[in-house]
């Protein structure tokens, strides 16, 4: 049989040995995220830590954008994160204005940031020329629950459960690659793979609602 050759053997053997150092850490992660996501009433703080932060908005900044007395959007943006101290995906602006004779009679911005365990909600005034971020933090293993999740935690961390999980897939194809040649451990294998199987099932169909 093609995988019970020596070359298959040999490669199924390595990889199964880097991946599973690769994933060291990684595996830890999700394991222990895993367990804070299913009790969130035990791990994650009841009251998250709110802080406000209020900012003047320099004259050059409002006069940067293609339309009267509305700042340029990445310019804003970049303004916000940096002064402000926010971090996350900022959301598209809403822009409201209500301009008579050259005149800006009522002007005001609104957006959010979101990223893993915060998010922050930004209140533009453009009369006064004032920016109010109310931000959230809900806590360190708020973040972690999000990044096992994937949420709010851009592409490249998207990309990186994928990869874990196609890396994960790997190594358990590898390791009954590697169990396939020994027969006493491939029969008492088989056996606790049934039992883990049907117990998930059983689980399923008589305790899940």
């Amino acid at each position: 049989m093609f995988l019970k050759t020596k070359a298959v053997q040999l490669w199924a053997r390595r990889l199964h040995i880097y991946i599973s150092m690769a994933l060291l850490f990684v595996v830890l992660f999700f394991a222990v995220t895993g367990i804070t996501l299913n009790r969130p009433e035990l791990y994650v703080k009841s009251k998250p830590s709110v802080s406000e932060v209020t900012l003047t908005l320099p004259d050059a900044l409002i006069t940067s954008g293609s339309r009267p007395f509305v700042p340029d959007e990445s310019a804003l943006i970049a303004f916000l994160t940096s002064e402000g101290d926010v971090s996350g995906k900022p959301s598209a602006m809403e822009v409201f204005t209500d301009v008579e004779d050259g005149e800006l009679i009522e002007g005001e911005i609104t957006l959010d940031y979101k990223g893993p365990g915060f998010n922050a909600s930004v209140y533009v005034d453009l009369i006064n020329r004032e920016a109010i971020i109310e931000k959230t933090h809900y806590g360190a293993v708020a973040v972690f629950n999000d990044l096992h999740k994937g949420r709010n935690s851009g592409e490249v961390w998207k990309w990186f459960i994928d990869i874990t999980a196609l890396l994960m897939i790997f190594f358990v194809l590898t390791g009954v690659c590697l169990l396939l040649p020994k027969k006493k451990t491939l029969s008492n294998s088989l056996v606790w793979t049934a039992v883990g199987s049907l117990s998930t099932l059983l689980i399923f169909l008589c305790a899940v609602p």
